[in-house]
């Protein structure tokens, strides 16, 4: 079979062939997300510069990149997961080694728990929790031990984490508030889910989604949150109970995890005309919902990216220390509507 080339890389890494010629030849400087994903693409095709541009394993100083993530049986951090193990070999400049754990719960007590017990384990850490004063002490702790830690998807102990990777949640908020915006005319009541009271994340989306319909929609008024620890169940019976509770209920937002009841909720009591929903990320439970019109659109969060960048991040500051004031890096999220899927 003939050899891939300059253009079948640059096919593969999605940029043009000029770029990939400056990358390989050093014409001019090329970004370093640009890079990463032409030295993707080549080991991808098999293309002959593919052992150039990644050095060899042995020859490259081992990194242990900590995580520790939530809910390792939702779809949603099951894709997380793979994603994290595809990323952490394409590292540029160190030999990844991913030690990856979850915990089963949210209460800072245990995660603070799970984030000490990382120490010694890793070289640089990152992972989801709440914020809590629980959970910062024990950041504060790592970062005296010389461990920096890095926020997922929702900040907290801010002034004592490394930074933050995920998105710019209130932004978010106020996007699925627009979209519900122009899908409902009708007066009524809005629902919006949380995870918890303690996820900065969900709290900032809530902030975001009420000031946005208070300045845009005032004829939609946003009911008080309503806590669904991110579980199916809770979230079913629910929204069940608004369905028959609240005859002009117009519109649901589920902040977090657990959308995959109020999916089946709206499934179950067809027909819910007039009734507009908003989640935040693309699994096969809201891809479904999407192609039957029970969710409006899908907030989500571009795991293959983030995982990408983080590492790169992570490998930084493990290497030369966390900058002052930290760091602060948001995702463009990825939307999506049924007519997108």
């Amino acid at each position: 079979m003939k050899r891939p080339g300059m253009a079948e890389l640059a096919q593969a890494a999605g940029v043009s062939i000029a770029t990939v010629d400056r990358f390989l030849n050093g014409r001019e400087a090329v970004r370093e997300d640009t890079r990463i994903r032409i030295t993707e693409a080549a080991q991808r095709i098999g293309h002959p510069a593919a052992r150039r541009l990644v050095p060899q394993a042995a020859d490259l100083p081992e990194l242990r990149f900590g995580v520790l993530l939530h809910k390792q049986g939702q779809d949603f951090y099951k894709a997380f997961a793979d994603e994290l193990h595809r990323a952490v070999a394409l590292v540029p400049g160190v030999r990844g080694r991913l030690v990856l754990e979850f915990s089963v719960s949210q209460a800072p007590s245990e995660m603070a728990g799970h984030l000490r017990a990382m120490a010694g384990r890793c070289d640089v850490l990152a992972a989801t929790a709440v914020n809590h004063p629980e959970v910062t002490s024990a950041v504060e702790e790592l970062a005296a031990k010389g461990l920096s830690v890095f926020s997922l998807l929702s900040d907290f102990a801010q002034g004592a984490r490394a930074g933050y990777m995920g998105l710019n949640n209130l932004k978010v908020g106020r996007t699925a508030a627009w979209m519900m915006a122009q899908a409902i005319r009708l007066p009524g009541v809005m629902a919006i889910f949380v995870g918890g009271h303690r996820w900065h994340g969900h709290e900032l989306r809530e902030t975001g989604f009420r000031s946005y319909m208070r300045e845009c929609a005032p004829h939609l008024t946003v009911l008080d949150p309503l806590v669904n620890l991110e579980t199916r169940q809770l979230t079913y019976e629910t929204t069940m109970g608004l369905l028959a509770r609240q005859p002009n209920l117009r519109g649901i937002y589920v902040a977090g995890g657990g959308m995959e009841g109020a999916i089946a909720a709206l499934r179950e009591a067809r027909p819910v005309d007039n009734i507009a929903m908003v989640v935040s990320a693309l699994t096969p439970d809201s891809r479904a919902g999407l192609a039957e019109g029970l969710v409006t659109m899908v907030t989500d969060t571009p795991l293959e990216k983030l995982c990408r960048e983080l590492f790169v991040a992570m490998a930084r500051v493990a290497t030369d220390g966390p900058p002052q004031g930290g760091i602060q890096h948001f995702l463009p999220p990825d939307l999506h509507v049924a007519e997108s899927i």
